[in-house]
């Protein structure tokens, strides 16, 4: 899987999104979110993003984050500065 499933409702990511979003190994990524050092948001889209959902990766003072549909089909993802767009 290098992707992002749905699976009974919730999301799951590939370590690799996350290690290449966060220059980290898989083994780092999982060991970080079993320590709960890596955190996550899900948000859920309204009116015209309904169907779409928002999932926001926090690492320190860095974050990635990813517009999935309802299949999880990354629809795009940004980190860092990127962002800001």
């Amino acid at each position: 899987m290098t992707t992002i499933e749905r699976k009974a409702g919730d999301f799951v990511i590939d370590a690799t999104l996350l290690a290449d979003a966060f220059g980290l190994s898989q083994d780092q990524i999982k060991a970080r979110m079993r320590a709960g050092t890596i955190t996550s948001r899900c948000e859920a889209g309204t009116d015209e993003d309904a169907g779409h959902w928002r999932l926001t990766f926090h690492h320190g003072n860095r974050a990635c984050r990813f517009i999935v549909d309802e299949a999880g089909s990354i629809e795009r993802a940004a980190h860092g500065r990127d962002l800001a767009v």
